[in-house]
Order: C-alpha cells, then sequence, then structure tokens
C-alpha cells in the first residue's frame, strides 16, 4: 500500500513537471517561430527597416521603456526615410521622405485611407461616430459627404465669417485690455493663454454662437469654464499620439496600464459636460417647432433632413462631430501663434518687415480683416515657417493599410499602421536648407508670393493631402493667419522686465513650448484700439 501511494504521487508530480516542461517548450517554440517568420517576411518580402523586434513583443517592451513613447518612435526612425517598428502583431510604419509621403497619401491613397481602432479616438469620437478618426466605411461616408457639402463648405465659412470677425475683436479688445492693466508699463500677457482663449472662442462661436459657457473672465477674458474646456480638449489630444499599450495588445486594455483609458474618459468627460446640455436643449427646440432659424454649425447639423424629412444626423453623431470641431480647431493655430511670436522677438528685423507689411498693405485707420491676407505673403511666411519648424504633434493622424502593399519597393502588411513624420519632414536636411533655424524667406524663394500652410507636397505636414486630408484647412488656415495679424499689427511686444532671453526647448511630453511664452504688451494703436 505505501508503495502504491508513493508511485502514485510519483506519476502525478511527474505527470505536472511534464507539463510544466511541455509548455515551457512550446512557449520557446512559439517564440522561434515568431522570429523566424519575421525573419522570413523581412527577407522575402522586404519590409522597410528598423529596430529588430523581439518575438512576439516586437519593440513594445522598449517603447513602453520610454515615455513619452512617441519621442522613442521618433529616435528610433531617425535618419531614415521610411522605418518599420513591429508592435506586438501591429506595424507602425514612420514616413520622414517627401518622395515617400507622396507615395502613400497619392498614388496609394485608396489604399491607406483607413484609420485604425484606438483607446483614445473611440473615446473622443463617441465609438467613432465622427469623421476624422472613423475607419473606412459607411459611417466616414455619411460623415465625410455632410461636413464636406454641408458644414465646412466654402459657402458655409463665408457665411459665418462676421461671426469669426467679432472674435478676433474680442481677441484685440482682451489684450488691450490687459494693457490697461498694466498701466504705463504695458500689461503682462499669457500668450498660450490668449491664443487657446481665441481658437476656442472662434471654434464655440461657430456651433453653439457663444464665446462663453458662463460669465466669461476678467478683462473680458476666458471664464473657469472656457479654461477647463480647451484644457480637456489638449488633453485628449495628446492621448490621440500616445502610443497605448492595449492598441497594440488589446487584452490589456482591462488593465489600463498607464491610465489612457481613465485619461480620455475623464477628458470627453468634460467636454460632454459642457456641449450635451446644449445640444439636447437646441434638439429639442427643432423638434418642437420652436427654433426654425438656422444661425449656427448646430443648428446646421440638426436641421439636415433627408427626401422623407427624417434627421441625417443623430443626436450621438452631432453630439461626437461637435467635440471633433473644438480637438481639430483649437491647437495648430494657438501653437503656431505662441512659437512665432517667441521667434519673432530673438530676430526683431523679422518682427519689423511684418509689422511693415500690415501697415503698408493695411495701414493704421482699421485692423486686418481675412480678405488681407491675399496681399500679406510676409506675414503668413513667418506663420507658415513656425508651423513647419513646431508642428503641434509629432505624427499625423495614422493612416491604415486596407491590404497588403508595395511602396517604393518595400512590402507594407494589411493593416500597418502609417504615421508620416510631420516634426522630421519640417526639418528635413534634404529639403529644407540650414532646417533648424527660423526664415520666413524661404517660403518667397525664386520669386513665389503665393504663400499658404498647405503643403500638397508633403515636404512638411499641415493639412496633409488625400482622401484624408484635413477638412477644415481653409477654417484653419484662416484662423491662424488672424490670429498673427492681430498680435502683430495692434500691439508691440518685448520680454517681461528683468529677462533677457526665451527658453526655446520643448516640453517633455509635448511639443509645446516647455514654458507658456508670457510677454509684455503695449497697444500699438492706441486711436483705433480706443473705439474697438
Amino acid at each position: 500500500m505505501f508503495f502504491s501511494l508513493t508511485s502514485s504521487i510519483w506519476l502525478q508530480l511527474h505527470g505536472t513537471a511534464t507539463t510544466g516542461l511541455l509548455g515551457a517548450a512550446a512557449a520557446v517554440a512559439l517564440l522561434l517561430a515568431d522570429y523566424l517568420l519575421w525573419i522570413l517576411r523581412r527577407r522575402s518580402k522586404r519590409l522597410p527597416p528598423g529596430p529588430t523586434p523581439w518575438p512576439l513583443v516586437g519593440s513594445l517592451i522598449p517603447l513602453l521603456r520610454h515615455r513619452p513613447h512617441f519621442r522613442w518612435v521618433i529616435a528610433a526612425a531617425e535618419g531614415r526615410d521610411i522605418t518599420c517598428i513591429r508592435l506586438a502583431s501591429a506595424h507602425v510604419v514612420v514616413v520622414n521622405s517627401p518622395e515617400l509621403a507622396r507615395e502613400f497619401l497619392k498614388r496609394h491613397d485608396a489604399n491607406f485611407a483607413s484609420r485604425p481602432l484606438t483607446v483614445a479616438t473611440e473615446h473622443s469620437s463617441r465609438n467613432f461616430l465622427s469623421v476624422v478618426v472613423c475607419p473606412l466605411g459607411p459611417q466616414w461616408k455619411k460623415m465625410r459627404r455632410v461636413i464636406a457639402s454641408e458644414v465646412l463648405s466654402s459657402a458655409r465659412l463665408r457665411w459665418l465669417a462676421a461671426a469669426r470677425a467679432e472674435e478676433a475683436d474680442h481677441l484685440t479688445r482682451y489684450l488691450r485690455n490687459l494693457c490697461a492693466a498694466g498701466a504705463g508699463a504695458g500689461g503682462l500677457v499669457d500668450i498660450r493663454l490668449a491664443t487657446r482663449y481665441y481658437s476656442g472662442n472662434v471654434i464655440r462661436r461657430m456651433i453653439f454662437g457663444a464665446r462663453h459657457f458662463g460669465a466669461g473672465g476678467p478683462h473680458q477674458g476666458p471664464g473657469e469654464e472656457e479654461v477647463e474646456h480647451v484644457e480637456a480638449a489638449f488633453s485628449m489630444l495628446s492621448m490621440i499620439y500616445a502610443f497605448c499599450p492595449s492598441d497594440f495588445v488589446p487584452w490589456l486594455r482591462c488593465l489600463d496600464l498607464e491610465g489612457h483609458e481613465r485619461m480620455s474618459e475623464q477628458a470627453t468627460s468634460t467636454i460632454y459636460k459642457y456641449h450635451d446640455p446644449i445640444i439636447d436643449e437646441r434638439i429639442e427646440k427643432w423638434r418642437s417647432g420652436e427654433k426654425k432659424e438656422v444661425e449656427d454649425l448646430l443648428d446646421v447639423m440638426i436641421s439636415l433632413a433627408d427626401d422623407s424629412g427624417e434627421p441625417i444626423l443623430s443626436s450621438e453623431e452631432i453630439k461626437a462631430q461637435c467635440a471633433e470641431f473644438i480637438y481639430a480647431a483649437v491647437d495648430n493655430p494657438s501653437n503656431t501663434a505662441e512659437w512665432l511670436l517667441a521667434h519673432l522677438l530673438e530676430q526683431p528685423e523679422v518682427m519689423r518687415k511684418a509689422v511693415e507689411e500690415l501697415d503698408r498693405v493695411v495701414g493704421k485707420e482699421r485692423l486686418v480683416v481675412e480678405s488681407d491676407f491675399a496681399r500679406l505673403p510676409y506675414v503668413k511666411a513667418c506663420a507658415r515657417e513656425a508651423l513647419r519648424l513646431h508642428p503641434v504633434a509629432p505624427f499625423n493622424l495614422p493612416h491604415v493599410a486596407i491590404d497588403d502593399a508595395v511602396v517604393s519597393n518595400y512590402f507594407i502588411p494589411k493593416g500597418s499602421m502609417v504615421l508620416l513624420g510631420r516634426f522630421a519632414l519640417g526639418r528635413n536636411p534634404k529639403v529644407w536648407d540650414d532646417p533648424t533655424r527660423f526664415d520666413p524667406d524661404r517660403h518667397l524663394m525664386d520669386g513665389h508670393q503665393e504663400v499658404e500652410l498647405a503643403e500638397p507636397s508633403l515636404r512638411m505636414i499641415s493639412f496633409s493631402t488625400g482622401r484624408r486630408q484635413c477638412m477644415g484647412a481653409l477654417l484653419g488656415t484662416m484662423m491662424t493667419y488672424m490670429l498673427v495679424g492681430r498680435v502683430l499689427q495692434a500691439f508691440e511686444w518685448s520680454l517681461p522686465a528683468g529677462e533677457t532671453s526665451i527658453d526655446f526647448s520643448e516640453e517633455r511630453m509635448s511639443l509645446f513650448m516647455a514654458k507658456p511664452l508670457k510677454l509684455s504688451a503695449k497697444i500699438r494703436l492706441p486711436d483705433l484700439l480706443e473705439k474697438l
């Protein structure tokens, strides 16, 4: 009996050990098979060069060891025209060459017209209902048709030109009031706060017909509601470029390892806290017949109906699209203006030329308006140069390969995420002479006076191109020009007392200036601004 019991225990232990050894052997075999498959695919189908991936997880572990993750990706792709980074089973292709960028978004545009399903974009779009981040399919086609033809059409933007002009006046008045508050010494202006306030005001006014959610703040500036609203928008935008681990290993989502889901939920909750009550109330007024006149973009979206009189957009689609308009409008104009003022203070001669052009074209008897910018190439070149050097995000929004493709003799597997390096393209030494130097004249070379922010040849990324190009490019362009034009025409800028230089370093977690730019402002056109 003792022998039988001993034999039984031994067999159980032996069986457990055998199972464990078999499992370990299977795991090792799987890792080796994965690694060999990667080698065979790279040799046989010539994937773009990139870091040698670990079995199964690819380069996910090196990526996650470095924060922010986008800086590791930039470093991994540095010096190459194209780079393939494997993250778990996904291939992330980073493109730093304008020639290759045109191959992807022009020649092969149809195959790279989809978007990835990510944690951040799921939250930002209310489960992929809005146009910009929606994957290719019926929902994207519907929203693209509606937004392009009914909401952001040229005619619609002209219709709202007066509202944008009023917001430019409100910005100018706010800065004037800050100057007055500083008495003879001039006012100290938080440039980041002021420029983001303007960007938020313009898009809020166009969507909701109002700039404030509450009573506003001191000097006719932003109230706490507007500050919270815009900060939530920037928080959401930071999540879109965060390389969330569960975007590449879906079963990690329940762990929320780095808090991306929590932060996305918090940001969208703040946005919806302000938007949803307004949208619900407005929908009810239209449905009840209390409201019949279209006065802003929200009215446009609610009033759209099909041939049978049924609403084209659901309330959820309207809410998702209103939020997306906010995300798309607040970042580029404010970031460009902040960096631009910093560079102009460092190069007074460039500042002088821009202001002289404004005086010559616009004069001192009125403030610059949108129609003036066709005759202000140098001011536009200044804005374009700031955007080239200081993109608000490291990459464009990702494109996804619908099928396997061969681009410039490189195999791009189906499902690959393609990123155009905004930072690297704008500073590519093969394209730009002395690429880190701020020089607006480079955009006026060879007698070309037609300067715009858009860059169809993709030597830099402003509004991209192809099926997924920015649908609000015209609006973003006019907002940027107006913001730059007003702050240069109406005010004189200098460093605060006691400061002798500007810190041009970037935040570690973003491409924004490390410290919000704060400058002393004096009214340049007192007689004109007194009447404002």
